[in-house]
């Protein structure tokens, strides 16, 4: 079905906004336009103060709907037959049944303000494709209040992070708003819940241009024990931060390809997906085997998934879009990746141990081509602005 994105300008945002906030989006009917929600866009003044989403909210021309109720779309189980995380079906199907079965420890969800309806967004969406009920806590940090475009992110993150770990304990940690301020506070908290559980990881779907000074903030992705990851963003070439701190695995996006049968037949770039140089942040030394593209910079991506408005998600968020819906942004890839990296049993004890492993095999042709996808459709060869090193391929190396 074909799809268009709607780029709204300052006015529509603000209409879309009082009319969205605190109600939930309405899906229309027969609507064939992606619409990005008004928490997406940012101002000048929100700089280094505030951030945003990076979630796109898919209207198709016609929401088909499949057997266990939600729309026909990519959810955990198609990508986990992708990304060879379960036994490959031909095809791997959108209707793929064999579920990922992984995961321990925890994994938190870092997001602003409240979704009143996540405990039960969560267990009607593992209700739907077959999973056992979630292990789910909510925690508030401040008293936030409900906001339906953060609401949906939310479904989105603890959906995802479960879909591809649901053995782990999923924390869903709401900061009182979206300042930077409010949301690290938050992500501490994160912190101090994953190492309580003896390691995980922590997934923000959320950031803001960059700044000087942002080399401030990274001792908030520093907890021993934590692996913490950000989305890339979706407006291609401006690196966003905190993706771009080299203490966050910075997440990609791709495209899932399908054929007229709707086979998966591979990937490809994600239009207008976020990467590129940092401009405060140096190099780590985990990237010293790309510097011949990214120079004295930190580059981004690391590693992608999905997160493509050609190839969206399917999702349920009562407060955020009324139900079911589709979804896209490297809002998916950030907390995708990080039930990944949680269900691969790895634990490292930082970020920069798990990046320095995944870089160790991307300079490793045989490791390299036997747990990683090379993104190079609409991408250069081998690790570029797309994709980074590329999309997951077994749990080898996460």
């Amino acid at each position: 079905m074909k799809r268009s994105i709607a780029l709204l300008t300052s006015a529509a945002v603000a209409l879309f906004l009082a009319a969205a906030s605190p109600m939930p989006v309405a899906l229309a009917q027969g609507g064939d336009q992606n619409i990005v929600p008004a928490s997406s866009i940012e101002h000048s003044e929100d700089v280094g103060v505030r951030a945003h989403t990076n979630i796109i909210l898919v209207l198709p021309e016609k929401l088909e709907i499949s057997g266990n109720g939600a729309p026909v779309a990519e959810n955990p189980l198609s990508l986990a037959c992708i990304y060879d995380l379960v036994q490959r079906t031909k095809g791997c199907p959108k209707t793929s049944k064999i579920l990922p079965t992984g995961g321990s420890k925890a994994i938190a969800l870092v997001d602003a303000y409240d979704n009143p309806d996540a405990a039960t967004d969560i267990q009607t969406f593992a209700a739907a494709y077959g999973y056992g009920t979630p292990n789910f806590t909510v925690v508030k940090v401040g008293n936030p209040q409900a906001n339906a475009d953060w609401a949906l992110e939310e479904s989105l993150d603890i959906e995802y992070a479960f879909g591809q770990a649901p053995n782990a304990q999923i924390y869903l940690v709401e900061a009182n708003s979206n300042s930077f301020a409010d949301l690290l506070a938050a992500e501490d908290k994160a912190t101090s819940l994953l190492q309580a559980a003896g390691g995980g990881e922590a997934s923000n779907s959320w950031g803001g241009s960059e700044f000087n000074g942002e080399q401030s903030y990274d001792s908030h992705f520093q907890g021993t024990g934590v692996v913490y990851f950000a989305s890339a963003g979706d407006s291609g070439g401006q690196v966003s931060y905190p993706s771009a701190s080299p203490f966050v695995v910075s997440a990609g996006g791709t495209t899932i390809d399908r054929n007229s049968k709707g086979y998966f037949t591979g990937e490809s770039a994600c239009g207008g997906c976020g990467g590129g140089l940092s401009q405060v942040e140096s190099r780590p030394k985990y990237q010293n085997i790309i510097k011949k593209i990214v120079g004295n910079h930190r580059g981004t991506p690391d590693f992608s998934s999905d997160a493509s408005s050609a190839s969206p998600v399917a999702i349920y968020s009562e407060y955020g879009c009324g139900g079911w819906c589709e979804v896209a942004g490297t809002s998916v890839s950030s907390p995708t990746l990080a039930g990944i990296v949680n269900a691969a049993g790895e634990f490292n004890t930082s970020t920069n141990a798990e990046l320095t492993e995944a870089y160790k095999e991307y300079g490793n042709p045989k490791e390299y081509k036997a747990d990683w996808t090379d993104i190079t459709k609409g991408c250069t060869k081998g690790w570029n602005f797309c994709a980074g090193i590329g999309s997951p391929k077994t749990y080898n190396g996460k």
